[in-house]
């Protein structure tokens, strides 16, 4: 296969990695940074003429708060890599994307960052790394994970827009080959990301159109806007009641959700768990795995059904049995004994129904009109560990606390917050509360929602998609991404922390079934009766 410009990037000592992986240099990253007057500013085409500014904008305070924060996505094909096509079609369907030919630039003091726009050279971005044969020959999936797990150490040149491609072109027990995204969290979030790679792809069904996206209702709030209550005959205050008090409860529980947030920043502090570092202990870059398993989406949808909640409620109800059952089995606590944990509870703050309507913007050629960059809110979601004989009683425990969540602007607050600290006070008050957040709760969650048919990727087609994060201080970092008929567990883990992490993956996939389990035999129970 032909080997990118960048290849020997990626060569260094194999004896001080895992066995797998040949070349992964020990710099330290650099800042995202690049200042105007760098004789690298601009990337040059083939033809080496000189690159031009198209458009300038601000760096919003959330992307600046990003720094040091990556997306990885391990894409799974059902096919050998061509690499000559996928570089024509990544150049054909990034160039609509402006974050995708942006770089971002500062004063010369370094201050007052923006987007400026330039010229990609997309070989520039196609990363073919030597991989140790043997070890590929041994173990294929194990030498995925390990280099995969290595591309933090990777440094980004700040000189050209900040995302790559990484070819991994043998097989594995699920695909056929494998390509891991990387992209800097600034260009953008997972909303972003999707909406990129909807408008990117084909059905693989029918080539000529866009993948199909599920159906989702539209939002105006944080979540979900209050539920009307149909009109009372009662009288006029009762009526008055009953329309006021959706809005009486939003506001109260957005007045204590904003109290707990205001303490966790200041001194609230999770629990010491099997699930995160010792009190002060705060590692922005420890040794990651990326690791994941499959669910059937239509499991999911059973229990869904049979328990009339939303498959979100499925997934955290699921996620505590899972984060339960590993804590029993390293605490040996007993069965009686509770306790909790936090997590970020990342949220779009975009209207739901905008995915396939910004796909079908950038289709048109209006990507200039899509709210791309990072549009997110955050939720203090608690999940209570404790041994249930009933495992449905975590799915009901989910439905409770999301729907009580649902019921706050928590989401619009904090999203809002820190962009005011930013703006007020600078990056560094903004940081302090970022930091802060993520340092005093126990793990990282979201849930992303893909397209329901199987599609091809610059002329490829796509077995999974699995998506995670690295650059967070939180030692375990969960996401659930949804494409055709299954939904992947992705699990993006402290290495140290969780060196048995296949076991805590078990152990997501064991609770899920035993919740299913469950589901059918209350769904006989009831056609019995």
């Amino acid at each position: 296969m032909q080997r990118s410009s960048l290849e020997t990037k990626v060569a260094m000592d194999a004896s001080s990695v895992s066995p797998s992986i040949v070349s992964v240099p020990t710099s330290r990253l650099l800042p995202i940074r690049t200042p105007r007057s760098a004789p690298a500013e601009w990337t040059t085409t083939d033809d080496s003429s000189a690159a031009t500014v198209e458009e300038e904008e601000p760096v919003t305070p959330t992307a600046r708060l990003m720094e040091g924060i990556y997306i990885v996505v391990t894409i799974g094909l059902g096919s050998p890599v061509n690499l000559q096509v996928f570089s024509a079609g990544a150049a054909a369907e990034l160039a609509r994307f402006p974050r995708f030919r942006s770089i971002q630039v500062t004063d010369g003091n370094g201050n007052n960052p923006r987007w400026a726009r330039t010229a990609v050279n997309v070989e520039d971005h196609m990363i073919v790394p030597t991989i140790d044969t043997a070890a590929v020959a041994a173990d294929p999936d194990r030498a995925v994970e390990d280099y995969v797990a290595s591309v933090y150490t990777l440094p980004m040149d700040r000189s050209r827009p900040l995302w790559e491609f990484h070819f991994l072109d043998f097989p594995t027990s699920e695909a056929a080959s494998t390509v891991v995204l990387r992209v800097h969290h600034s260009l953008g979030d997972g909303m972003s990301l999707i909406t990129l790679l909807l408008a990117s792809s084909r059905s693989a069904a029918d080539p000529t159109r866009l993948p199909a996206m599920p159906e989702q209702p539209a939002r105006t709030g944080a979540i979900y806007a209050p539920r009307r209550r149909e009109p009372s005959s009662a009288g006029a205050l009762a009526a008055f009641i009953t329309w006021i008090w959706p809005y009486l409860v939003l506001a109260w529980n957005t007045m204590v959700d904003v109290s707990f947030f205001a303490a966790t920043i200041a001194f609230l502090r999770d629990p010491c768990t099997p699930f995160r570092r010792a009190d002060g202990d705060v590692t922005l870059n420890p040794r990651r795995r990326f690791v994941h398993r499959s669910l059937s989406l239509d499991d999911v949808k059973f229990v869904k059904n049979a328990m009339s909640c939303t498959v979100n409620d499925v997934l955290v109800g699921a996620t505590s049995a899972a984060l339960s059952r590993y804590y029993f089995r390293k605490s040996g606590g007993t069965d009686t004994y509770r306790t909790w944990l936090r997590s970020v509870l990342l949220v779009n703050t975009r209207p739901t129904a905008s995915l396939q309507t910004y796909a079908n913007m950038i289709e048109s050629g209006r990507s200039n009109d899509v709210a791309w960059g990072n549009q997110l809110g955050y939720i203090l979601l608690p999940f209570h560990l404790a041994m249930h004989d009933n495992p449905l009683a975590y799915v009901r425990k989910a439905k409770m606390t999301v729907d009580r969540k649902k019921s706050s602007l928590e989401a619009i607050f904090t999203c809002k917050t820190s962009e005011v600290f930013v703006k007020m006070f600078g990056l560094k008050a903004g940081a302090f509360i970022f930091r802060r957040m993520f340092a005093n709760t126990t793990i990282s969650f979201s849930n992303l929602v893909g397209p329901t048919e199987k599609i091809e990727l610059c002329g490829h087609p796509v077995v999974f998609i699995a998506p995670s994060v690295y650059g967070v201080p939180q030692a375990l970092i969960m996401h659930y991404q949804s494409y055709n008929n299954t939904i992947k567990i992705v699990l993006s883990v402290d290495e140290e922390i969780f060196p048995d992490y296949s076991q805590l993956l078990d152990d997501f996939v064991v609770s899920f079934g035993l919740i299913k389990d469950a589901a059918s035999r209350l769904s006989e129970s009831i056609k019995k009766e």
